[in-house]
């Protein structure tokens, strides 16, 4: 799979086969993602990898813990949206979710379907490999954006060996059950989760590709011919 197709062929996988991932495939993943741009090579990402028994107690940890409360109402580490939502985000983000809820055929007044949907992002949507990645608080917004990078170039690299990701902010709300399975330091924190495996390309889940802008709504040419 050459880098256009690994791009192109990129979704946030929303539910996954009961199928393994080789150990040697997610360390050669992990590692090469570290090739990321990093400015000033600060390389700031910090990466925690489950599979198996442990990645099962945190996702029953989790499980217990909201259960009887709607995750989407707990704060998480950082802001994950802004608040209020402005245009043209505020209208990219409720299409999306007329897809996604669409496609799963989820009703817009359908409240209980939409949080059990939610939740699902803390089983991992049945991904067999699970990534929490964390940053040190002190560092800035150009640490975020290479942070970003790495998580970008993991999940294209996923493509490279046939495997789905999700990455997923949600995480982000579960930090303090997180943080104390997996002792991470109190100067670091949880900027999201990634799930790994082989995408259920058959689930409704999975049956659609949200919409790009165009390029005219997000880059000016200067000095181009034909402006």
């Amino acid at each position: 799979m050459d880098v256009f197709e690994a791009v192109d062929s990129r979704i946030s996988c929303r539910w996954f086969l009961d199928k393994p991932v080789d150990q040697t495939i997610v360390r050669e993943l992990i590692a090469k993602a570290g090739r990321a741009a990093s400015g000033g090579n600060l390389q700031p990402w910090r990466v925690y990898a489950l599979t198996g028994a442990p990645l099962a107690d945190i996702k029953r940890q989790v499980a217990d813990e909201i259960a009887t409360h709607d995750p989407r109402h707990v704060d998480a580490e950082y802001p994950i949206y802004p608040n209020p939502m402005w245009e043209p985000y505020r209208s990219r983000r409720e299409q999306h979710g007329v897809q996604l809820y669409g496609a799963l055929r989820i009703a817009r007044d359908d409240a209980q379907g939409r949080l059990d949907q939610y939740k699902r992002n803390f089983e991992f949507f049945n991904a067999p490999v699970a990534l929490f990645v964390t940053i040190e608080r002190k560092l800035g917004p150009g640490q975020w954006a290479d942070l970003g990078s790495y998580i970008h170039t993991l999940m294209y690299l996923a493509r490279g060996y046939g495997l789905d990701t999700c990455p997923q902010e949600s995480w982000a709300r579960m930090y303090k059950t997180v943080g104390a399975f997996l002792q991470i330091p109190p100067d670091h924190m949880l900027f999201c989760a990634v799930a790994i495996g082989y995408g259920d390309h058959a689930h409704p889940a999975n049956s659609f590709r949200s919409p790009r802008a165009g390029l005219e709504e997000f880059c000016t040419f200067v000095g181009f011919e034909g402006n």
